[in-house]
């Protein structure tokens, strides 16, 4: 979804003296076709795993081909890395020739499905002049949220905002049964530390169940349900989709596997903890250098989690229930211990009862939380637990 496309940022945001912005006086061609496209993943990419979704309008009388994608954004943008780091995020609508968008896909070697649409020459030209406008400078920009109003689900609200009564969604076949994080954890299975990532940072927001339209955050949801959609044409109401075409369709590949997933990563600090603590206990005397390194990371993360949820925008990073594990308290826990404080052991007791409760009811807590953090919570009870008997 969140395809970055470097190479046509210098034409691509000068959109109003592009081909599309011209095409504003043009009216279609009865033989004009819009199509909706949808393209496959790359399962090796973090920011395009999802899969894209586009808008094409083609006019052979007229003698044009256009991509409308909504997956555009702009590094020069005032304040960018800044703006992306507290949630507020800004992509654009980038019209330009299919042709083009078309070989990004088949060089990244990624499907390209297209699905024309059964519109009557009036509901044609409502949507481009709605495009066109939309491609202009003033008009191009939107708030960019991954879950709500991405790439994919503008596809989504064009059709429904320019078609409106014209068309009825059908989802009395699909059973909505997934959570955001359910249908993430999906798509990201060939990703397991990009998926990680997501787990911790997101809160308990993405893990409500969806709605049917909700699904349309995903480029494959887009298609199925344009797929089973309903239009009204002059007489009747007939399917939305008139032809599916395939474009470009890969040879399958492998997808790349992390050389250290995560269960060996932190199955071996796990193993390497549990060795560390018998050793401590049996000469009574504590690796403080291993619980400073422990608990500091997971303090750290803490702070980061913290500042998600309450000092940006992201909005799905409230009610981090990965709190329980990374306790921002923990930096304080290791200031105690370095300092031999008297206050101590109280507060690596209290980690050990935090800790044993949060790994008893790891799978019911409102957040779904990554279970290749388990061995991290773990570690981290059994260092608790050393150092409260050995401070005791």
């Amino acid at each position: 979804m969140k395809r970055i496309i470097v190479w046509l940022i210098g034409a691509l945001l000068i959109l109003i003296s592009s081909p599309a912005a011209k095409a504003q006086t043009y009216r279609l061609s009865e033989a004009a076709e819009i199509s909706v496209i949808t393209c496959g993943p790359d399962v090796n990419e973090l920011y395009s795993a999802f899969g894209h979704s586009a808008i094409r309008v083609r006019d052979p009388q007229l003698g044009f081909d256009y991509a409308f994608n909504y997956g555009v954004f702009d590094f020069d943008q005032p304040n960018f890395y800044l703006n992306f780091a507290r949630g507020r995020n800004f992509y654009m609508l980038a019209a330009y020739d299919f042709a083009d968008f078309e070989n990004s896909y088949r060089r990244a070697e990624r499907f390209i499905h297209e699905q024309v649409l059964q519109l009557t020459y009036a509901q044609k030209q409502k949507i481009f002049d709605f495009l066109v406008w939309n491609a202009q400078k003033e008009n191009r920009t939107y708030r960019y949220d991954y879950y709500r109003d991405n790439c994919a689900s503008r596809i989504r609200d064009v059709l429904q905002s320019q078609l409106g009564a014209d068309v009825k969604w059908d989802s009395s076949s699909f059973e909505p049964q997934h959570s955001f994080r359910q249908k993430t954890d999906e798509y990201l299975g060939p990703l397991p530390w990009g998926d990680l990532g997501i787990d911790i940072c997101l809160g308990a927001p993405i893990d409500r169940q969806m709605t049917a339209w909700q699904y349309m955050f995903l480029p494959d949801y887009i298609d199925y349900f344009v797929q089973h959609a309903q239009v009204k044409s002059d007489s009747a109401w007939l399917p939305l989709t008139r032809e599916r075409v395939v474009i470009f369709e890969p040879e399958p590949v492998d997808a790349w596997i992390a050389f250290v997933h995560p269960w060996i990563a932190f199955g071996s600090l796990l193993a390497i903890v549990v060795a560390i603590s018998l050793w401590d206990w049996r000469r009574q005397n504590l690796s403080r250098w291993l619980d400073v390194l422990l608990f500091g990371v997971a303090g750290l993360i803490g702070v980061l989690l913290l500042m998600l949820w309450t000092l940006t925008d992201h909005h799905d990073a409230a009610s981090n229930f990965n709190l329980l594990w990374a306790f921002p308290l923990h930096l304080v826990g290791v200031y105690l211990l370095l300092k031999r404080s008297s206050f101590t052991t109280g507060y690596f007791r209290f980690c050990v009862i935090q800790l044993g409760v949060t790994l008893v009811f790891w799978p019911w807590w409102p957040q779904e939380l990554n279970v290749f953090l388990l061995p991290i919570a773990g570690a981290l009870l059994i260092r608790s637990a050393l150092i409260w008997r050995l401070t005791k």
